[in-house]
């Protein structure tokens, strides 16, 4: 009680103007129609502006959800064409066909680790053997190219980046086809090198390029980047650098390609071999 005195004591100055300010408030906002009209326009707009703050936090704090969800969306529209495609083709494939004549499956993961400043770069996603993932699987982020799964736990799944020395890739320019091998130089995150391509091949900045389907790892046709510059390497073939189309920056939703039919066509192939 006492310290509550001596509060009232040492602030009754500031308690009394503050107590006759707003009874003056009070009085101007009733007794004229203009002022009451201004001040309560003035509390409604404080109250609208605390309202859109809350709703934007609100929409931000959704954003990990919303992602989640066109995440999954974008995966089941992926196998869902991917089945419409094969079933147009159906007299070359037959009727047994357990898959409904789909070479592809499509699923959707979370990159909960990532590094892009070593010579050998490694992304960890946040599924494994538990939900199908397996070895020599692709990853592609928004249909580009970023890497290759290399090793599952049964809830995780480690990746090899396309920036990683080891990473090697079949591609092609979209433009007249001809195809080479696509690895990273280890210098800069945004640039890639295709070489391979003969000198006789007319090349143009702002090339597509594109994976050629060659390897039972990724399909045809995945966005890998564009042509950035080129030169002449070794006298037979063009050094060309490629602006990659994944930001590893901001790596963040993936998607899982399994081939159900690798293996059958890798056993093909070891008999020739």
């Amino acid at each position: 009680m006492r310290n509550l005195l001596n509060f009232l004591a040492r602030y009754s100055n500031l308690i009394i103007f503050l107590i006759l300010e707003g009874i003056a408030f009070y009085l101007l906002s009733t007794g004229n129609s203009y002022h009451n009209s201004r001040l309560v326009n003035g509390v409604r707009g404080i109250t609208r502006g605390i309202e859109e703050k809350i709703n934007h936090t609100r929409s931000y704090l959704s954003l990990r959800f919303i992602n989640e969800t066109l995440a999954a969306e974008n995966v089941t529209l992926r196998n869902t064409i991917a089945k419409l495609a094969r079933r147009e083709n159906s007299l070359f494939f037959s009727v047994n066909d357990s898959v409904n004549k789909q070479q592809y499956l499509h699923t959707s993961a979370e990159v909960i680790e990532n590094s892009i400043n070593r010579q050998k770069n490694f992304f960890t996603i946040n599924k494994g053997e538990s939900q199908g993932i397996k070895v020599d699987m692709a990853v592609i982020s928004e249909n580009s190219v970023a890497g290759v799964i290399v090793g599952c736990s049964k809830n995780y799944s480690v990746v090899m980046s396309l920036l990683n020395f080891n990473f090697k890739l079949s591609a092609r320019i979209k433009s007249n086809g001809y195809f080479g091998s696509l690895s990273w130089d280890g210098r800069d995150y945004r640039y890639a090198v295709l070489s391979e391509i003969p000198q006789h091949v007319l090349v143009n900045v702002g090339d597509t390029i594109e994976t050629t389907g060659y390897s039972a790892i990724f399909p045809e046709g995945a966005m890998v980047g564009t042509v950035s510059d080129y030169e002449k390497f070794g006298g037979d073939f063009y050094k060309i650098t490629v602006l990659v189309a994944t930001d590893f920056k901001k790596l963040h939703f993936v998607d899982v390609i399994g081939n159900m039919k690798k293996t059958e066509q890798l056993e093909l192939e070891k008999l020739f071999q």
